[in-house]
Parts: C-alpha cells; structure tokens; sequence
C-alpha cells in the first residue's frame, strides 16, 4: 500500500466532516458507545487495523459526506470491485444457486476493501487516501468466496428443514433480538455484520451484530429441532449434545473459535464463517495442520488428538487410528455429506461416518446390546436383512457397521489387517458379514439376532472378562455388540483407559485383544506357528475368544473330546476349525453347528474326499498337520496333503 501526501487544508476539511457524522450518528442515537465504536475501521494509529492513515480520517474511508460515488451508493467513498466471485457451494446446499453480488449495494460494499483487489483508502471523491501497511490475509478473502458463508442469494430462498421457519416464511430470522435480518429478503455481509461497531460482541470483536457466544447468531436462521416432513434435518440432535454442552476450556492456540469453552464455541469449534480451507460445510483445518489428510477428520482433530488446546483433554482417537485403524479417506474417495448411505466403491472411514458431530454425546454408561450408543446418536446405517434399505438414523449399532460391511461393492482385503483365513463354507461375496450373522445362518455369533443355539454351551462365561482377566459389569446375555470384538485394543470399558469403538488396534483386523490364526505353507501341511499349552489367560495367543469363553472348559474336552488335543498338543489356533462370525451358507458335508467352519488355506482335502464334518458323530474328513482324519474317527499316517478342488459358494 503506497504513502501519498495530501495537503493540509483537504485533512481540516475530512476531519469537520466527520465529526459532523458522528455528531448526527449520536443524536439518531445509532451507536449509544462512549468509545471508538468504528474499531479497527477507524485505521487510526493504536486502532488495532493492520492498516492505518497518517490522521483521523475515521469514516471518510467509506463515505463522502457530500459526494461519493452517488447514484445507487450516495455518500460512498471507497472505489468498488468490478470483480466476479466464485460463490460458496456444496452438496447438501438448499439453495439453488448463487448471484453476483449487486454492484454499489450491501455486500458489493464490504468486498471493495475485502476482495483484496482494491487497496484501502482508494477514495472516489478525494483521491488515493495516505495508508500505512496492508490488509491482513485473514481479512482478505479474495475473489474465491468458497471458504465463506453464502450470501447474496438467489431469491425467494429455499426452505428447508434445518432453517428457521420464519426465515422463508416471513422473511425474517428467528433472532429473538432482531440484529440479525435479512436484507431486501437476502442473506448479506450486514445480515451478520455491524461495519461501524466492532464489539458488540466483545469477545469475538468482529463486527458481530450481536453477541454470538453458544450459537445465537447461527441458531438465528439455523434450527436443529425442526421437523419437516419428508426432509431431514442434518443438525438434528444438536440441543444437549456434547458439543453444544462440553465445558472443556479452549486454548487460544487452537483456533476453534474465540470463547473460552467448547460450548460456548458451540458451532464455531468446528465451522468457520469465513477462510475455511474445506468449502464443502466450511470446515475448520487441524491445528497443527494437517494437509495430507482429509478435511472431515482434520476438522476431528484438533480437539481428539490428545493435543494441549482443551482441558481437561479428550481422549486419544487419532493415536488409536495410527496404530492399524479404519481407512481413511485417500485420493478421490473423500467423505461428502450428501454421499449415498451405502458406500459403494468409496472406500472410507471418516469420523462422520460413525459419529454425528451435532447430535454426539459421551457414553458414560455401557448399555446391552444390540442399541447405538449416546456417541453414535443420529447415525446412518443399513437395514441387516436386506442390506440395502438405508435407516436414517440407526437404531443398531451393527446397522451402522453395514455401510461398509454388508452388500457394499469395491470392498478389499488389505494385508495391513492380518491374516485372513479362507473358509470352506462361504458365500459368494466373502466380505458380506450380513450372511453370516443372519438368523437362517447354522450358527453364528448373536449380534443380529438374539442367541437361539439348543446346543449346550459349557464354556459361556458369566460376565465377559476386563483386560486384566477380571469380570466385567457386561453379563453374558442374548446378543453383543460387534465392537465386543473390533474395538480399541485399551478401550475404557474393558479396564482400559483409550476410547471406545474401533478406531484402531495393535491386534490384527482391528480386534481388541489378541487372536492367533494358524498357517500353513499348503493346504493340510503342517502349521508353522503352532502355540502348544498356550496361555489361556487374557494376555494369550487366544484372548479374545477368552474374553467371553472359559478355555478351561475348552480344553477339558467339555464339549469337544479332541479340543486339548489339537490346542495344547498340537497347538492349533481356534481359527482353523471356527469361524469368528458364522455360517451364513450350505454344504452337503459340514454341517456348520459351533461355528465349525474350517479355513481352507490350513485344511486340506483326505485324498481327494471333500472336507467334511459331523457334528453328531464328532468326525472329519480331511487332512490337517499332515495327517488324514477319515469320517470312522480314525487318523492315519502322514501323507502327501491335496489342496481342495473347490470353495463351497452359495
């Protein structure tokens, strides 16, 4: 910005013209503040604006008392830009567009100091006013509105069902003050902003309308409460959420917003009004930032990093990720709120995919399952019997699960999760979980339907077991969750002190404590990591059956005459004969009872013979170890091992 000199007598003649419009201003009774209300506006020395005038020239940067640009903008000083914006758009925008906003009129008059393109103090009628410094980028926002709140709107707006009633209806917003309005029916700069007084909110001091603290400037056209038929309402569960309500008090440093709880931020923690990097929402980055990670989980982490901005701190989730967690967003598979329930080919794990940031609360007490939680409240998910109806919200946690794990296409195995056997019996699409746990399944864990088995289960433990081996305040009911076992290996309500969930685990596919699966280099070879008279305790190779099973009893023969044989001599892992979730297809030779269901990468066919089991006669045919099990009961001497001829599909 270039010093210029201007004579002494047009200084005089500036400086009487504006203490003529404050004068007036005072007797309209406009502004009734003893100070400078103009603030950073005034661009006088000690004004706080990173641009300033050798004299006080005050409201002259703006207007011409006698002059200006006249026509549509009397009493207009500053040049305006003949720019054209890229406005603010996204997805899940109600409105149907945007317009340019109107020259000489509201915002066009913010953004002739605001865009940049036209230097401060570029008077129409005085000439080229003498500054010192320039804008601050943060009060610059160029020419590419994107990362701004809309304005200067299509008109009529659009209603939809998380506005104010009265915001289309009325044309009128639901601040109970009135400071903020609509502008000829439109959302402008000054539907939000006070050009002349910069504190009225005096924390934020931004040339608020009004005080913004808990959400009241937002809550003015936005409403979380609002049914509307047919619609649904993203911000939904928002009253009494933990984010509305959180008393956690707010570092500076981490620029989420300019109150001193998270609460009190309320929206502001985690959407910014203007300079957002993630348009889409207008997302607030990570501090520190984070560029090559998506912007819904940057926006996640600032305060669930474990960083030093909130105290007290919330718990880790970005460290639990980091050890072998959901996937995140990679490449062109970024989350978008306006994205199908079903995440076909798009391959992510957001935070939002999970939790819904305006209706989240913290669990404080661990209900039974099958029901979401307080922090998954108001989440999507997939209806378990067909796979394909969306349920908005879910009710099931497990509903939520399959977004991605039921009838989704372009999911993968990927080596990062472990080994992962290969079943005899499986159906077409492996990776489908809805299958195997559903009701017509032979046997399958109860996580989609309660536990019907007739068969007795000597093993079942009473109350599932905490980390550390002790019981749990989790009884052994009719169902369990699917985070019983994919779950943060330090999870709090297992004894632990991480968060809950499956965010991430030090133990192969996300599981919360440890499970072996035996391999072999061919199929009916001998296992090369064997675990004989292994550990049976929760610290073993087999802790997560542990964790509801008593392997006492397993190993005592109680159900099995063969079980300490093959575990504590031969030292098999469970995975070889047992499947984790169940039996969702059919098989002329094994029956499928107890979830027996042999991985085909350890178990070979007897010479030729499919792989068999009966559970009445308590048989198999096959070869395991290098040794053939023939359906009489009989083993016989080691022979060379066949690999199967043929998965069982369905």
């Amino acid at each position: 910005m270039r010093d210029v000199e201007m004579p002494a007598s047009r200084l005089t003649i500036l400086a009487t013209a504006i203490f003529i419009m404050i004068m007036l201003a005072g007797r309209s009774g406009a502004a009734q503040v003893s100070a400078d209300v103009l603030g950073m506006h005034n661009l006088s020395p000690g004004s706080g604006s990173s641009v300033t005038s050798q004299g006080s020239l005050g409201c002259t940067f703006c207007h011409a008392p006698h002059s200006g640009l006249g026509g549509i903008t009397p009493l207009w000083n500053q040049k305006l830009s003949t720019q054209s914006y890229t406005p603010y758009t996204s997805s899940t925008d109600p409105q149907q567009g945007k317009t340019q906003p109107t020259l000489g009129i509201t915002s066009s008059l913010c953004l002739s100091c605001h865009d940049g393109t036209v230097g401060v103090g570029q008077s129409a009628a005085y000439g080229p006013l003498p500054t010192v410094g320039t804008i601050n980028s943060v009060d610059s926002f160029g020419t590419t509105l994107t990362g701004s709140h809309p304005f200067s709107l299509v008109t009529p707006l659009k209603d939809a069902s998380n506005l104010a009633a009265s915001l289309v209806a009325q044309g009128k917003t639901a601040d109970p003050t009135g400071a903020v309005a609509l502008v000829s029916g439109n959302i402008e700069c000054t539907s939000c902003h006070s050009p002349h007084v910069q504190a009225i909110d005096r924390i934020a001091q931004k040339f608020l309308v009004r005080d913004s603290s808990n959400a009241q400037m937002c809550l003015a056209c936005h409403d979380p409460n609002r049914v509307v038929q047919g619609q649904i309402n993203a911000l939904a569960g928002f009253t009494g959420s933990v984010h509305q309500t959180a008393t956690n008090q707010v570092s500076p440093d981490g620029h989420v917003g300019p109150y001193p709880t998270v609460g009190v931020n309320a929206c502001n923690s985690c959407h910014m009004s203007h300079d957002s990097v993630a348009p889409a929402r207008l997302l607030r980055p990570a501090t520190p930032t984070a560029p090559a990670v998506d912007p819904t989980t940057q926006n996640c982490m600032t305060c669930h990093n474990g960083g030093t901005f909130l105290s007290p701190v919330p718990l880790n989730v970005m460290a639990e990720v980091a050890k072998t967690g959901h996937p995140l967003p990679a490449g062109n598979n970024f989350h978008d709120a306006a994205e199908a329930t079903l995440l076909n080919n798009n391959r992510h794990a957001t935070c939002v995919d999970c939790h819904n940031p305006h209706a989240s609360n913290q669990t404080l007490q661990f209900a039974a399952p099958p029901l979401l939680r307080p922090s998954q409240a108001v989440v999507n998910g997939v209806n378990a019997l067909d796979g394909v109806t969306l349920l908005n919200p879910a009710i099931n946690q497990y509903e939520n699960c399959l977004r991605c794990h039921g009838t989704s296409t372009g999911k993968q195995r990927l080596i990062i999760y472990g080994y992962a056997p290969s079943r005899v019996i499986s159906p077409a699409d492996s990776l489908n979980i809805i299958p195997e746990f559903a009701s017509t399944a032979t046997s399958s864990h109860p996580v989609t339907h309660d536990r019907t088995s007739p068969l007795p289960q000597p093993s079942l433990l009473l109350n599932m077991l905490n980390q550390n081996g002790t019981a749990s305040a989790r009884s052994m009911e009719t169902r369990i969750f699917c985070t019983d076992c994919h779950n943060s290996d330090d999870n709090r309500e297992f004894g632990g002190t991480g968060p809950n969930g499956p965010h991430g685990s030090v133990n192969s596919h996300i599981l919360e404590r440890n499970y072996q699966f035996s391999q072999t280099a061919v199929p009916g070879g001998i296992v090369t990591n064997l675990f004989p008279n292994p550990d049976l305790t929760s610290t073993g190779p087999y802790a997560m059956c542990a964790k509801c099973h008593n392997l006492t009893q397993i190993t005592g023969n109680t159900s099995f005459t063969q079980h300490n044989l093959h575990i504590s001599q031969y030292g098999f892992s469970c995975s070889v004969c047992h499947s984790a979730h169940g039996i969702g297809a059919s098989s002329p030779t094994i029956t499928g009872e107890r979830l027996v269901n042999f991985d085909a990468n350890v178990v070979g066919e007897n010479n030729g013979a499919p792989i068999a089991y009966n559970r009445s006669a308590g048989t198999c045919t096959l070869m395991c170890h290098s040794a053939a099990h023939n359906a009489d009961g009989s083993v016989g001497s080691a022979a060379k091992p066949t690999k199967p001829k043929g998965i069982v599909k369905r």
